[in-house]
């Protein structure tokens, strides 16, 4: 079941308060109240009114004032000059809306997406390559967004979008070939047969590279060389081709290990070669179309604008010598979308200083008709992750730390807080420490807007206080105590607590919790439009902040009166259960105690 969310409903009851008192209902806004000592909502509507009517605002607020009086949502409803209407809401009003999220399928959130397909481009490693902390940001954030986006109803297909084609793959194979040159794929009659074992590893990998790329700026003959292994892979050569297929088996099993770490998947594991199919039929299609002309010995779309206010270069499609480049294959992988999905949208969550190149794809992709005029092109341009000193972060020597080793710190963090823990074995402290500090990684990048850089503080981000990962998971697993030894005492199931009824509010502290929870349909959608997973975080934080105000305001398990207390259970199983979703939009679990 879908619901109306808790706004629309206060604005529609405005607007009807507004009609009845002889007012166009447009006027009948209403907003959350900045100043929650006052009341919980306010509208404006008779300040923007006394224009067209010509008269005093407070006159026209008094008037809405006396129709809401009668309905039995609101309470402590009131004109304030010159022409506010201040409002709270009934407790049972909200009390039974809550009920009503409480029985619905995802708490009621709107069916924003109703099936319709998205796309999102996150990740981008290069095969053979370890994945290192510039890696991390593109992987959570797209994560999360595309969480968040599924939840939101729509089909989304995750793309890890591999770099696994050009000169890169032509160094590696080169090599090969001076290190290993009895593998038969370099043998002359070799015809495409199955090699089985292969003598590299991924560790090999992870050092011929470095290595091969080193050597050919200063060995011309050797650079020669790998541009000729990178001109027989592209032509598909049977040997070549071959090695390169366990080459990029061999890397993708690892970075699927390592995903996995972080808690992240991708539907596809496509990368650039799968764009190369399309390549040529769309340069015909932008050369016969008159899109694409020669520039220099370049192949370039102009992509400019008249009311352009800074220079945007041509998009160019192929170099001089004919060979593709980033912007090729970006194109010709947008064609292979729209072929194969046709997704409404597809969102790229790439570094920000990628912005004049996605300008320039995307451009060039709707001028030559590539996507549909009304597919959505979304680049996300995530900022920078910083070290204290608020330059990109680094190892303690300057060099880029591998993604696994900066996850194993930030695990190594939180389990060094938790070794006081007593009646904890230490591999249970160390399985708990690994969820937690995952927690406290995700959490303390995406509580941050995306395009913003910040600084990667492994102290604040593990704290078991404030607004961080850990605090929040020790608010979740807090509840699950509570329940656990209500249901001990009580012997109530889970089916039992189904049945219980959310009480209306008995004190500020629960009406605040209530409150938060019902605003969930509200931050689901904002982040999903937004592509926003810091609005998850916000939102996160506040429940877990109104519901520690609640635990301390009042004593639940020894509340005397049975009723109540079954309302403050079946209250704080809600509580439990939207944390319990909105963690897992943005890519992290709660652990069973901490």
């Amino acid at each position: 079941m879908i619901m109306k969310k808790l706004i629309t409903i206060i604005e529609e009851k405005m607007q009807k308060a507004f009609a009845e008192a002889g007012y166009e209902e447009k006027f009948g806004r209403v907003s959350v109240s900045n100043r929650p000592d006052l009341c919980e909502y306010q509208s404006n509507g008779a300040l923007m009114a006394a224009k067209q009517y010509k008269c005093k605002p407070i006159d026209i607020a008094t008037k809405v004032t006396e129709v809401l009086k009668n309905d039995e949502a609101f309470i402590n409803v009131d004109a304030v000059m010159p022409g506010f209407i201040n409002f709270s809401l009934n407790q049972k009003f909200l009390s039974d809306y809550l009920m009503e999220m409480a029985g619905a399928s995802k708490f009621g959130c709107l069916d924003l997406g109703e099936g319709k397909t998205i796309v999102i481009d996150y990740g981008g490693p290069n095969v053979a390559k370890p994945l290192h902390v510039g890696h991390l940001r593109p992987a959570i954030i797209g994560e999360s967004i595309k969480r968040i986006k599924k939840y939101a109803g729509y089909n989304v297909i995750g793309d890890v979008h591999l770099g696994d084609w050009g000169l890169q793959m032509g160094l590696i194979i080169a090599s090969m070939k001076e290190l290993y040159p009895d593998m038969p794929f370099f043998a002359p009659d070799y015809n495409g047969e199955e090699v089985s074992e292969v003598p590299f590893t991924v560790s090999d990998l992870e050092v011929i590279y470095p290595n091969a790329s080193k050597r050919s700026k200063e060995d011309e003959a050797f650079k020669e060389a790998a541009h000729e292994a990178t001109k027989k892979l592209q032509e598909y050569d049977k040997g070549h081709y071959a090695l390169w297929k366990k080459i990029i088996d061999i890397s993708v099993n690892d970075l699927k290990q390592n995903y996995k770490k972080l808690d992240v998947d991708f539907e596809l594991w496509n990368g650039e070669s799968d764009a190369q199919p399309y390549i040529p039929d769309m340069v015909k299609m932008m050369k016969e179309g008159g899109f694409a002309v020669e520039s220099q010995g370049a192949l370039v779309v102009d992509v400019s604008k008249e009311d352009d206010k800074k220079e945007i270069p041509p998009c160019i499609i192929t170099k001089s010598d004919g060979a593709s480049l980033y912007s090729t294959t970006d194109l010709a992988t947008l064609v292979e979308r729209e072929e194969k999905y046709k997704p409404v949208q597809v969102i790229y969550v790439v570094d920000k200083r990628q912005e004049m190149h996605f300008t320039q794809v995307f451009r060039c992709a709707r001028k030559t008709g590539i996507v549909r005029p009304e597919t959505e092109l979304t680049y996300i341009g995530f900022g920078t992750m910083n070290g204290p000193d608020g330059k990109p972060f680094k190892t303690r020597d300057g060099g880029v730390m591998r993604l696994e080793n900066l996850i194993g710190d930030i695990n190594d963090a939180v389990y060094n807080k938790m070794s006081k823990q007593e009646g904890m074995s230490d591999e249970e402290r160390r399985e708990i420490a690994d969820i937690v500090g995952l927690a406290a990684l995700k959490y303390g990048d995406l509580s941050n807007q995306a395009a913003k850089d910040y600084v990667f503080d492994v102290e604040r981000f593990t704290e078991f206080e404030g607004n961080t990962g850990p605090y929040n998971l020790y608010m979740m697993v807090r509840i699950t105590s509570i329940l656990r030894k209500y249901k001990a005492a009580s012997g109530a199931t889970d089916e039992d607590i189904k049945s219980y009824v959310i009480n209306p509010a008995g004190t500020d502290a629960e009406k605040k919790l209530q409150r938060t929870l019902s605003t969930m349909s509200d931050t689901i959608e904002a982040a999903a439009v937004e592509n926003a997973p810091h609005k998850i975080c916000q939102y996160i934080y506040s429940i877990a902040d109104s519901f520690s105000s609640f635990y301390h305001d009042v004593n639940i398990m020894n509340e005397p009166d049975e009723a109540k207390k079954k309302g403050y259970i079946k209250l704080i199983t809600l509580t439990h259960e939207i944390l319990a979703d909105c963690i897992n939009l943005l890519g992290f679990k709660e652990p069973e105690r901490m």
